[in-house]
């Protein structure tokens, strides 16, 4: 007897981002150390109030907490958020097991199985799975790496709305892009949804990561989102607490929320100990982001630098988050990857990248391209880099 797993899972995308993990995990095997460029996962410590924080949790039983959130998180986020002119109040906040729940919360409660969300590609290769696990589809619009990835025209924006679009989802600072979104594309949005019935959901995640004098624009900050607009957010990477999963939702459309509440109470409560310690980074952040912010920077130049050194590449200079989608002179990315791994080292070193046709929902689309995480610190990066140009040489003259 056969027995069958669901369509759900056998059409789901396995993440381009850690799909050839098997493949450093081999080399690592053969001794060759692998500087993971493929992957979000920063060097950068933790700040002790966050670990204190949680070290020095009291209570002698770990019993479960409010559905939405312990209150005195709910409330630290909402002066967090007063700080950058955006007033919630903490019942227009949930806490979430991370940002992914907070998509996935958010596109269960707001589309029904079959419906769509339109977001613009390349985009954060998990949304590919969140909507699958709700049956939502995505549909791509396509934004150019030659206009530095910001929004297309509203007429191709328009072009995907359909009577079972139900939002669109965009990303600023962007995964995996690095794109800011400037106020007018943000205002444009706007339009488009209200004048079609849309939700906006805006995932935010990379807030405070914008380089060379930018300002991060929120949905917020746009007048007319008070009932259609969904702020995601998380402290994996503002914390480089990545293993903590704590995320939330703000929005001030309190029949969403109602409906959020329903998922949340059925999965019980948000990890309580994370929490105490996400309280403890909200309230000293302003001790660590701006370093964190300026290290980033630094570290974003060592990249956009290296690649203008290598024949063949291209990248538009990323312009926040940490992250670069840059062309590379191959036709497949995922091959070039894994030859990476399999066949090149020097001193026992090599590179590895995300190939990022999985951060595209167009087929076709990103197979000479890949993502560069910009998350070691300068002397690996220049190590790193270094690596990969050698490594294209090789993998052409093959």
């Amino acid at each position: 007897m056969t027995l069958n797993i669901s369509n759900r899972v056998s059409k789901m995308q396995a993440s381009p981002i850690r799909k050839l993990i098997p493949y450093a995990e081999n080399a690592k095997k053969r001794g060759v150390h692998v500087y993971h460029l493929n992957i979000g996962q920063p060097d950068i410590e933790t700040p002790h109030c966050i670990i204190d924080g949680i070290k020095n949790y009291k209570s002698n039983v770990l019993r479960y907490g409010p559905s939405n959130g312990l209150e005195s998180l709910r409330e630290e986020i909402s002066k967090y958020l007063a700080k950058n002119n955006l007033e919630f109040s903490k019942e227009e906040i949930f806490i979430t097991t991370a940002g992914s729940e907070a998509i996935i919360f958010t596109t269960m409660a707001i589309c029904d199985p079959g419906d769509e969300i339109i977001i613009p590609e390349p985009f954060y290769t998990n949304y590919n799975g969140f909507s699958q696990q709700a049956n939502v589809k995505i549909v791509p619009v396509t934004s150019r790496m030659e206009n530095g990835f910001h929004l297309p025209d509203d007429i191709e924006i328009i072009s995907k709305i359909n009577e079972k679009t139900k939002a669109i989802l965009i990303c600023s600072p962007n995964n995996p892009t690095g794109t800011i979104l400037k106020k007018d594309e943000m205002e444009r949005i706007v339009k488009i949804a209200k004048e079609h019935n849309l939700y906006i959901i805006s995932d935010e995640v990379y807030r405070e990561f914008t380089f060379d004098n930018r300002k991060h624009i929120s949905i917020f900050d746009i007048e007319g989102t008070k009932d259609i607009a969904v702020m995601i957010d998380s402290i994996s990477k503002r914390f480089s607490a990545c293993g903590a999963r704590i995320g939330y939702i703000a929005t001030k459309n309190r029949d969403l929320l109602g409906g959020i509440m329903k998922l949340g109470q059925a999965r019980l409560c948000p990890p309580t100990v994370e929490q105490i310690g996400a309280i403890e980074g909200f309230k000293h952040m302003d001790e660590f982001m701006p370093e964190m912010i300026r290290e980033y920077e630094r570290r974003r130049n060592v990249v956009y630098e290296a690649i203008k050194t290598i024949d063949g590449a291209f990248t538009m200079k990323p312009e926040g988050a940490f992250y670069a989608v840059v062309k590379i002179p191959v036709d497949d990315a995922e091959k070039f990857t894994i030859f990476m791994l399999d066949e090149f080292s020097i001193d026992n070193k090599t590179t590895m990248v995300a190939p990022a046709e999985g951060f595209y929902a167009t087929e076709g689309k990103g197979k000479d391209q890949v993502r560069i995480a910009f998350v070691l610190k300068e002397d690996d990066l220049k190590d790193a880099m270094n690596l990969l140009k050698e490594g294209l040489k090789r993998y052409n003259d093959r």
